[in-house]
């Protein structure tokens, strides 16, 4: 496995095979998120998107007991108390989540324990949500006074729909993972045993597909999402055609042909 280097030690960059990790390393605070960890986040994510053999990245948390909590409240004092601050943290917090979500690879979310706040945010973000049956998801903000924009909560009402988005929202309370399965807001709900095995299992067969149909794939679902005179058409033909020219649909062919697994290389 290789092992990249963020700026601080509360961000970790893997790099195994075809995937990309990307862990938040802050257990003692149940992995919340200061200003430098998300500057660190976003430098990770511009490298795994920079790097042709990752095909998929998976963003968790360390220690078991949570993905993400939100943010690091003990430095709001700091980083969040003057409102100019409070519009520079914004930038970058919605830099991490609108590169996540516009990444052009597929992105999965490993979640165990708590996934409050900007965890949320993070795992709306992920194209897919696998969760241990132990998890809790919350968006606190009306409970601490914070505003939450427009842009994570389109995302979050793209993934569940206006109804459960409200009721996340106005509420602040924590949600089971049984609740969450139910609206959607997760793909799997497995025992905490299980979930390593489970997202072994997605990132093996994602990563072995062609790159090419996985990312048209993704650029026309994002197209999808968007306002009907914000959609880009054309590329999304192009992508499509760039498939059908590739050497990946004449190595599929063959594959197939020959019964034996596709060797993909994204050309």
């Amino acid at each position: 496995m290789d092992a990249r280097t963020p700026a601080t030690d509360k961000i970790l960059a893997e790099t195994s095979g075809p995937v990309g990790r990307l862990v938040f390393n802050n257990p003692e605070k149940r992995n919340a998120v200061s200003f430098e960890m998300w500057e660190a986040a976003a430098a990770v994510l511009r490298d795994f998107a920079a790097d042709p053999a990752v095909r998929v990245v998976v963003v968790t948390g360390a220690g078991g007991k949570a993905f993400v909590s939100g943010a690091d409240i003990s430095k709001f004092e700091n980083e969040r108390a003057e409102m100019e601050e409070v519009r520079r943290y914004g930038v970058m917090t919605e830099q991490v989540y609108s590169s996540l979500h516009a990444f052009p690879k597929p992105t999965i979310a490993a979640i165990r324990g708590f996934c409050i706040g900007g965890g949320l945010g993070l795992a709306v973000a992920c194209d897919i949500r696998l969760c241990t049956t132990g998890s809790r998801f919350a968006l606190p903000a009306a409970r601490l006074g914070l505003g939450y924009g427009f842009a994570p909560l389109r995302r979050l009402s793209d993934v569940v729909g206006t109804a459960f988005a409200k009721e996340i929202c106005f509420t602040g309370r924590q949600f089971s993972a049984e609740e969450a399965l139910a609206m959607g807001l997760v793909n799997r709900a497995v025992p905490d045993a299980e979930l390593d095995a489970l997202v072994d299992g997605y990132v093996g067969q994602i990563g072995a597909n062609a790159p090419l149909t996985v990312g048209a794939a993704k650029f026309i679902m994002g197209e999808i999402a968007k306002d009907e005179g914000a959609r880009d058409l054309d590329e999304a033909k192009r992508r499509v055609e760039a498939c059908f020219a590739s050497e990946d649909y004449c190595e599929g062919r063959r594959a197939f042909m020959e019964k034996r697994p596709p060797r993909f290389t994204g050309r």
